[in-house]
């Protein structure tokens, strides 16, 4: 009788079910942590559309708010201007960054005087579950719910 070595098909099969199980838990947690990161890069990303809004309206007073995300960046930042205002970079300056898109909207006046920026997740429940907005106010907000106008009618974010 010769001894065979190795492993049997009952003691490969536990252990693939024993990492199945293990993929089974981890995975919705990975997700949930996902989900966690894009929203609070969304909320930074808002925050930071608040700040350069600022800094353009107390550089150009004639012209107030930026009424475009493309006038918040730049390609080159030499010099800059009220159409390339260097503030933001390219990525955010695009409207899509880390699973949301961003809109900025609402400019209105001669110098303009209000805004309303909103971030919506590009695939709702994978990259998030929730919306975020700020106007000229500067507090951000959240909503279950898709939002159409930001307004003080929204939840702030504490």
């Amino acid at each position: 009788m010769r001894k065979q070595k190795g492993f049997s098909l009952i003691e490969l099969l536990i252990v693939v079910a024993i990492i199945l199980i293990i993929a089974a838990i981890a995975i919705p947690n990975l997700l949930r942590a996902r989900i966690a990161a894009n929203e609070s890069s969304a909320v930074a990303s808002v925050r930071t559309l608040n700040t350069a809004q600022i800094s353009y309206n107390s550089a150009y007073p004639t012209v107030g708010f930026s009424s475009t995300l493309a006038s918040l960046s730049s390609n080159g930042c030499a010099p800059p201007d009220s159409t390339q205002a260097c503030l933001i970079d390219s990525q955010l300056a695009s409207g899509t960054k880390s699973g949301y898109s961003f809109a900025l909207s609402g400019v209105t006046g001669t110098p303009a005087s209000t805004y309303q920026t909103i971030a919506t997740p590009l695939t709702v429940n994978q990259s998030g579950v929730r919306y975020f907005c700020s106007f000229a106010d500067a507090v951000v907000r959240y909503n279950p719910a898709a939002i159409a106008t930001c307004d003080a009618t929204s939840n702030p974010l504490q």
